[in-house]
């Protein structure tokens, strides 16, 4: 017997299982709009595209609300970790939320939301991140945009002269382990970067053509140091991601890229780093187009402020009170100090009013993760606080925006 959460006459919340594949896929094909001839185009069969999602309704916790036993609204929850600041903490990836539309109205999505924040604390994960399709509704929510993408094209004439360097590039399988283990390197010092497991690499691989091609920057020694992700349509190189350790690995991969020249008109792709492109290149007359990527939100303030990596560790307390209508744990003072070289922190009944900072979790979840400084969240009124403080918390809070690039 499946255990029923919670009932709204005729419809009951469930936690989705392998007897639920078939109508998981279905509604999630449905409300993201993948068609048949999609699937084609990117290698896919019907059936195959089903039981390829099946590690995934394994591995995700995946509620759902049920119209007389037929899938009406789901919501799914990958366990994710991701690096904070070089601290790595566990995450849930919310993804897979829709709603056939003869039930959209009904509070449907709203309800799962809230039993997925819940479900996310239990399990441990302090930080979410997700996809937004609808922005305003995950701000309802407690969730706050994190990242971007930068969207570049550079003409052919723009790309770099080639720079020296002792290594050299090779194209390799898309499953290859070097490819892997560059990743690896790079999101253990990354800010925002999303730690790939394997089934974070399906996810990676899922709906890429099979003309995606892999290419790996190796220094004299052999060593993989960087690498690029494309593939070539029309004259036009299409970056899919790049990788890169040191600027020696940097330099070798432009230089491929550079000696498509006179196969190309153009290279499109993507910048996750919060910083556009253009410096770097000495014809800086390129397009870059800056969009809202990934949001986020603190599942666990309390947890989160005891496991980020605090540069420095001031002698007094600073007081923090959230607002979370969505969280109770989180809605309230909390009191943050440091002792024997660790973060401390507790809930209190009523902070004082000296080294106050008052702010929603949105708030808190961008400023933490140094999408936006204080100060200027200070002066758009999102926080509020006494001025001297925001010369503490500007030193408290790392300079540098979450790079996230992955989907899910």
């Amino acid at each position: 017997m499946k255990e029923i959460l919670e009932v709204r006459g005729d419809f009951q919340m469930r936690q989705l299982d392998l007897d639920d594949l078939e109508q998981f896929n279905a509604l999630l094909r449905y409300a993201f709009q993948v068609t048949t001839d999609e699937l084609l185009k990117t290698g896919w069969e019907e059936d195959e595209i089903m039981y390829a999602k099946m590690p995934v309704l394994k591995a995700s916790y995946v509620l759902g609300w049920f119209y007389h036993e037929k899938l009406a609204s789901m919501i799914v929850v990958y366990p994710m970790q991701v690096n904070i600041q070089d601290e790595i903490m566990e995450m849930g990836g919310v993804t897979g939320v829709a709603t056939y539309p003869e039930y959209v109205g009904r509070g449907l999505i709203g309800a799962l939301i809230e039993r997925v924040i819940a479900h996310m604390k239990e399990e441990g994960q302090i930080m979410s991140f997700l996809y937004p399709y609808f922005i305003p509704l995950y701000r309802k929510f407690g969730w706050e945009i994190v990242s971007d993408k930068i969207t570049f094209t550079i003409k052919d004439s723009q790309l770099p002269k080639a720079v020296p360097v002792p290594g050299m590039v090779e194209r390799v399988d898309l499953d290859s382990g070097d490819l892997k283990n560059v990743y690896e390197y790079f999101a253990a010092q990354t800010h925002g970067a999303l730690i790939r497991h394997d089934l974070e690499w399906e996810e990676y691989w899922r709906w890429d053509n099979d003309d995606m091609i892999a290419a790996i920057y190796y220094n004299e020694r052999h060593k993989p140091l960087g690498y690029v992700v494309y593939y070539l349509k029309n004259e036009i190189f299409h970056v899919k991601e790049i990788v890169s350790l040191n600027s020696e690995a940097r330099h070798g991969i432009w230089n491929y890229i550079s000696a498509h020249k006179s196969m190309l008109n153009t290279v499109v792709g993507f910048n996750y780093s919060g910083e556009p492109m253009a410096f770097l290149f000495e014809d800086s007359e390129m397009v870059e187009n800056i969009e809202p990527y990934i949001m986020a939100r603190i599942v666990d303030a309390e947890e989160f402020f005891l496991e980020y990596p605090f540069p420095l560790q001031p002698d007094f307390k600073i007081h923090f009170r959230i607002h979370d209508e969505h969280a109770p744990w989180n809605d309230g003072d909390f009191a943050v100090w440091w002792e024997d070289g660790k973060t401390c922190c507790r809930r209190v009944e009523e902070a004082p009013d000296v080294n106050l900072v008052e702010l929603n979790i949105r708030t808190l979840t961008a400023m933490m993760l140094g999408y936006k400084r204080p100060s200027y969240l200070y002066e758009h009124e999102y926080l509020k606080t006494e001025y001297y403080m925001l010369q503490i918390l500007e030193r408290l809070i790392p300079v540098g925006k979450p790079c996230f690039s992955d989907n899910f």
